[in-house]
């Protein structure tokens, strides 16, 4: 072969592969994916807003708490917190200073625990240890002693827990609307009290559902709110169901009281966000106490992001998604692993990784013998991490969480960790995501979770037709019914008034 035709054939593979590499080039920019970002913090002014520390979900003495109203109040005061939320079961709080009783359920839950006292406030007087404090009807304040005031604690007006007679925990906490106020029944039925509070002009939330689907008594994260299993996929198709017809439903709670009955619901969350999210609508993760005790009163909780603390704002910001979930427990082990090999090759926070990782042995452990009791518990006294701000770039399709006193922001798609660190470029993890992505903030002193950041673009999952029926309806008809009709023949005859009498004498 002689030198001119060489340079010929030389000259000729450099021009195809210069062309080659065009080509894949130019492809590769028309496959970037234009993301259209909604952010629940999108009206969020974070040089002037604050973040007011709430509890939605709390029992008294009215039915099953061991704390009476006035205690529980003061409680929640003394651990910070701006916002509480009474929501006995089945009993409308209709003030603090207003004993608030279900007949009926209060003498049921007398039977459990015996006939704890009622105490409500005053307008205003002393505090278990003395301290002085006035109560308006919207807000709690106590006076140091100098008579300065001190916090003032925000009032969610017309808190219940629906469902007070489920037999399987069927529940749903509502407030802002006067529903539910002496009803009985419920078992299996989340859609009645959901149904009647959109309808007024409520909000509301599927409380703790991992108790009420039995993922709580799986041992293996795998097996719960598997789909392949009749059970869970009725169970995810129910919640999605309602979710899609009731803006009125914010979404679930992921992470509840010490995370035991809840320790599988983020994955939960994340079912549901792939179904529903397409529909047009987002679903809102919610920590809340279930506060039955004083011990459990900081155990989670959610920080509304607001101008200003009153009633509008509040509403205001649940319905938008303007706040964060937030717990100092964790029960999944699988999360505790994820964390603490996220921690170690970070370099950061490593004891807080060893002991993520001791926990997570201990509740492998305990699946193998079959049951799991252990529970990860932060440190209450250390520095609670904080979200600073919240941004997103359409332009550059980037969201950048900016954090206080955190180990480790990580961003879950579909159910799945696909980045970790501050900001994450959407482009560089366009094939792994769909409809959504999350983040959660872990540090010394809890966790975090933002609410999802819903996308739109071109080639976007799609939603599907829901073609459920809740079968479950005639459970909840034939249950509901014989409890009613007890209930109703001792009202009639004036059963359960009598008992009353005897029990508040």
């Amino acid at each position: 072969m002689n030198k001119n035709f060489k340079k010929a054939i030389s000259i000729f593979m450099s021009a195809a592969i210069v062309t080659s590499c065009t080509a894949l080039c130019s492809f590769a920019v028309d496959k970037d994916v234009d993301y259209k970002i909604n952010s629940t913090y999108a009206n969020v002014d974070w040089s002037t807003y604050k973040q007011y520390k709430t509890d939605l979900h709390s029992h008294t003495t009215g039915t099953d708490g061991a704390s009476t109203k006035k205690e529980t109040v003061e409680k929640h005061y003394d651990h910070n917190f701006d916002i509480l939320a009474v929501t006995d079961h089945g009993t409308t709080d209709y003030g603090w200073d207003d004993p608030s009783t279900n007949k009926a359920v209060k003498i049921a839950m007398s039977v459990r625990k015996g006939n704890l006292p009622i105490e409500v406030l005053s307008s205003k007087g002393e505090t278990s240890d003395g301290k002085k404090y006035t109560y308006d009807g919207n807000y709690y304040t106590e006076y140091d002693e100098n008579g300065n005031a001190e916090n003032s604690m925000l009032r969610v007006p017309f808190g219940n827990e629906q469902n007070p007679t489920s037999f399987n925990n069927a529940h749903v906490c509502s407030w802002f609307v006067n529903y539910g106020n002496d009803t009985i029944g419920g078992t299996s039925d989340y859609e009645t009290p959901i149904k009647n509070v959109d309808k007024l002009g409520g909000l509301c939330v599927i409380n703790h559902p991992g108790e009420y689907s039995g993922a709580r008594n799986v041992a293996n994260y795998d097996e719960a709110y598997n789909t392949d299993n009749v059970k869970f996929k009725y169970v995810v198709d129910k919640f999605a169901n309602i979710l899609e017809k009731y803006p009125a439903c914010l979404g679930i709670d992921v992470n509840s009281k010490g995370d035991y009955r809840t320790r599988y619901d983020r994955k939960l969350w994340d079912l549901l966000l792939q179904k529903v999210v397409p529909t047009g609508r987002n679903v809102f993760g919610l920590a809340t106490s279930d506060s039955h005790n004083e011990g459990i009163i900081n155990s989670g909780y959610t920080l509304m992001c607001m101008p200003e603390k009153t009633i509008p704002e509040l509403k205001t910001a649940m319905k938008d998604g303007a706040f964060f979930a937030a717990s100092y427990y964790m029960g999944s082990k699988v999360e505790l692993q994820s964390w603490a090999e996220e921690l170690k090759t970070a370099g950061v926070g490593l004891e807080l990784a060893e002991s993520f990782a001791e926990t997570y042995s201990k509740i492998v452990e305990e699946e193998n013998a079959g049951k799991q009791r252990t529970i990860f518990a932060f440190d209450q006294d250390a520095v609670t991490p904080k979200v600073k701000a919240v941004s997103v770039d359409d332009v550059e399709d980037t969201i950048t969480i900016s954090t206080k006193d955190a180990y480790m922001v990580h961003w879950i798609a579909d159910g799945k960790v696909i980045a970790t660190g501050n900001t994450i470029d959407l482009d560089d993890y366009s094939d792994e995501i769909g409809s959504y992505v999350r983040a959660e903030i872990v540090g010394e002193g809890g966790v975090i979770y933002t609410q999802p950041f819903t996308l739109e673009y071109d080639g976007a999952p799609e939603a599907q037709t829901n073609h459920f029926v809740d079968l479950g309806g005639a459970t909840t008809l034939l249950a509901d019914t014989i409890v009613k009709f007890l209930v109703k023949v001792l009202k009639d005859f004036r059963v359960i008034d009598i008992v009353w009498y005897f029990l508040t004498k």
